[in-house]
């Protein structure tokens, strides 16, 4: 699945330097804006201790995680919307990914310099949601002039649309993100096809110092407070300490620096699982003495669509999915033990794949 998350963010508040960590892609990380003027692109890797688990007791000759894309876009200033610094290129990044991982500073760096004069999660996040804000506006007052045509004609769909997209107007109007707004059916069947910008889910995280990293600070109590009604998650990084743990050689030495930092895995970890959820996406299992391996769905998909991402043959020629719950298949040890206590179930078209099934399917083209 080609599902992409961008991280945006002022300039200088860390993104860059959180991608490489991420990535290991070696992005430029410069103390200048627009240090990024194309958006660099990584594949990363989805960490899933189920996968391991399953490895262990499978024993097979490869292991293949699930992964998905990230972009590290450049960064926006005030007047982005009317094409100020990067803001045309930035804005149309940003409209291509299907989540937001906001990055903002909060940590306190002279040798940092900040594009504002100093440190202020808070403005810097309204900085950027006012941007896109109005670029939102933007694009449903143009829609608004071609309903209000189409609206003349009487059809209730056309009224229908036409009121929808003024209320979505309003809506933004009042500084408010798309994706906050409550709507019925045919109403979100036109913010989706409109795709603004603050529709697309988000995940904040603020990037702070060594020290602030497990707690927060004072510029973090201040942040969750400012977003506390949003339907968004926060989470604290210090990508300092990423990029020195993605430096480190064996799992032995990041283990002991995590150790010492007094943390239980690298922050990078927790943002990727953060993202996967932001995206609505789940894992199920393949395993066999071949390979165990990850796939990648949206969360409700059926068994004959999960089945495709690994072969457009298994959805067409879908006949049925034998499934196995990772608990049973932990518990019993291997897939003829789970057989044996009678735990497989053989599954139609209308089952809809859960979080950490093990399948496997049947097909005939």
């Amino acid at each position: 699945m080609a599902l992409k998350a961008g991280i945006v963010g002022l300039p200088n508040v860390g993104k860059s330097t959180l991608f490489n960590a991420l990535t290991s892609a070696k992005a430029l990380a410069a103390n200048y804006p627009f240090a990024t003027k194309d958006p660099n692109v990584g594949v990363i890797t989805v960490p899933d201790p189920r996968l391991d688990k399953l490895a262990e007791l499978v024993k097979p000759q490869a292991v293949l995680p699930t992964t998905i894309e990230i972009l590290d876009i450049a960064g926006l200033i005030k007047g982005a919307s009317k094409g100020e610094g990067l803001g045309n290129q930035f804005l149309a990044n940003i409209r291509e990914v299907d989540a937001i991982v906001h990055v903002v500073r909060c940590f306190d760096d002279g040798n940092v310099v900040h594009v504002e004069g100093g440190v202020d999660p808070v403005r810097d996040k309204e900085t950027i949601d006012t941007e896109l804000i109005l670029k939102d506006i933007e694009t449903v007052e143009k829609r608004i002039e071609r309903l209000k045509k189409q609206a003349k004609t009487a059809k209730k769909e056309d009224i229908a649309n036409l009121e929808n997209a003024q209320k979505i107007l309003a809506h933004l109007n009042e500084s408010k993100p798309a994706r906050s707004i409550e709507l019925e059916d045919d109403g979100m069947a036109l913010l989706k096809e409109m795709m603004l910008l603050t529709s697309k889910p988000i995940l904040y995280v603020c990037n702070v110092d060594e020290a602030s990293v497990v707690e927060g600070n004072e510029y973090t109590a201040r942040f969750k407070e400012a977003v506390k009604d949003e339907p968004a998650e926060v989470i604290y990084i210090s990508a300092a300490i990423e990029a020195d743990i993605a430096e480190l050689d064996s799992k032995e030495e990041r283990m002991a620096f995590l150790e010492d930092m007094g943390l239980d895995e690298p922050g990078v970890n927790k943002l990727i699982r953060a993202t996967y959820q932001l995206l609505d996406l789940i894992t199920y299992f393949t395993a066999g003495e071949k390979e165990v391996r990850a796939w990648t769905i949206r969360r409700g998909w059926k068994a004959p669509k999960a089945a495709g991402v690994i072969h457009s043959d298994f959805e067409k020629g879908f006949i049925r999915a034998e499934v196995i719950k990772y608990d049973d298949f932990v518990k019993y040890g291997s897939e003829a033990a789970v057989k044996e206590a009678g735990k497989l179930s053989v599954e139609g078209k209308e089952y809809v794949v859960q979080d950490g099934d093990v399948m496997h399917f049947r097909f005939n083209v």
